[in-house]
């Protein structure tokens, strides 16, 4: 019912080329400086912040900005309600830029586009917006309905009122859920933790999750044993757009996939039974049975991936699997989370298959039959 909604906090995705200050500019709004300590400036995995400002809270999702990642910022576009594209000043529209562009349309989230790095010599805001408008991006002051908003992560400069601007835009929107209800929302990552088991990052976009609440994601469930928040802080509810880590599903779930929470263990075993045979049908009527396999030795490379969280592990199958060409065919073999183990270097032996793992390091088994069985393992 309309009375029983609430205006809720507007979930933001920053998006744009990389190396264009995504992650900066979510430093300069959270004040503290993150940058520096991520792997090659390069955010890996989807994040949230929770940051109050004068007029309420607004959260922020970080999406990955590297090429093989269009996956996960497909599924970041997903989960938004406004998407924040910052182009470079000195760089302007990138092959990325458009890439964000299309993934906020095809979700039909609204733009505010930041121009950032306006202290570089180079700067040119009024070639970024010229550009810009061919993607229908016209700005407010030409008449169109996109707001701009030039900054300075590196200064600062501007970030307040992009912030203000953000709290207007999510005004307009109308933004609402029923706390009371039992909670939905999406999974954002997950991994498993060899002491806490599963640990999910999730947002709660519709109702109030507790604990002790059946959680279903996918072919996953499972009561929910803890939860924690941004901030570090044990919590034991999460209202609309509130990010949370929580402990307790029985497998890793994909990261994108929506979460639900069910009325019992009963149901929420029936559901997942239902998606896991759902799952076996499809992959049986779609896989490719090629008795001549053997012979094409020199033409099919096949691959074993191995990945340290779910995201990551989709981002990198869907891009690897677009590398096939006439000469040469990569057959994903199999792809998983965690390092890579005694079974996997088994299966490679089996299927002629090397090893790429991402982010992982194989368990010390595992790469003395490699090195004695002469299997490529590969680690980036």
């Amino acid at each position: 019912k309309p009375e029983d909604m609430e205006l809720r906090a507007p979930i933001v995705t920053v998006m744009g080329h990389v190396d264009h200050g995504k992650t900066s500019l979510l430093d300069a709004i959270r004040e503290s400086r993150v940058t520096a300590t991520e792997a090659g400036g390069i955010t890996q995995h989807i994040g949230a912040s929770t940051i109050q400002t004068p007029t309420g809270k607004v959260v922020f999702l970080d999406t990955p900005g590297h090429e093989a990642f269009t996956a996960l910022r497909a599924r970041g576009s997903k989960v938004t309600d406004l998407v924040v594209l910052v182009v470079a000043a000195d760089d302007g529209v990138m092959p990325q830029t458009v890439e964000a562009i299309n993934h906020a349309k095809a979700a039909g989230v609204p733009i505010i586009v930041a121009i950032n790095k306006i202290d570089k010599p180079g700067a040119n805001p009024e070639r970024v917006r010229q550009a810009l408008t061919e993607y229908e991006l016209i700005p407010e002051e030409w008449g169109g309905s996109t707001i701009f908003k030039e900054v300075s992560a590196k200064r600062g400069d501007g970030v307040a009122d992009l912030l203000e601007l953000i709290q207007l835009q999510s005004e307009v929107l109308e933004l609402k859920a029923n706390p009371d209800k039992p909670a939905r929302g999406f999974i954002l990552e997950a991994y498993k933790d060899t002491r806490r088991g599963t640990v999910a990052s999730i947002l709660v976009q519709e109702g109030t999750l507790h604990i002790n609440d059946i959680l279903v994601s996918g072919c996953c469930y499972g009561k929910v044993k803890s939860m924690v928040d941004d901030n570090g802080k044990t919590i034991r509810e999460a209202e609309p757009s509130t990010p949370v880590e929580i402990t307790g599903l029985s497998d890793v779930p994909d990261a994108g996939e929506p979460f639900f929470v069910a009325e019992s263990e009963k149901i929420a075993k029936e559901f997942t039974t239902q998606i896991k045979e759902r799952k076996r049908n499809a992959e049986l009527s779609s896989r490719k049975f090629d008795p001549w396999a053997q012979f094409k030795e020199n033409k099919t490379l096949n691959v074993i991936i191995k990945a340290d969280v779910q995201g990551s592990l989709e981002a990198l199958t869907k891009s690897l699997g677009a590398l096939s060409t006439e000469d040469v065919e990569l057959n994903i073999v199999h792809a998983a989370v965690g390092g890579a183990t005694e079974n996997d270097v088994q299966l490679a032996i089996a299927s002629n298959a090397i090893i790429v793992g991402f982010n992982t390091r194989p368990d010390a088994r595992a790469a003395d039959i490699a090195k004695r069985e002469g299997v490529v393992m590969e680690s980036f």
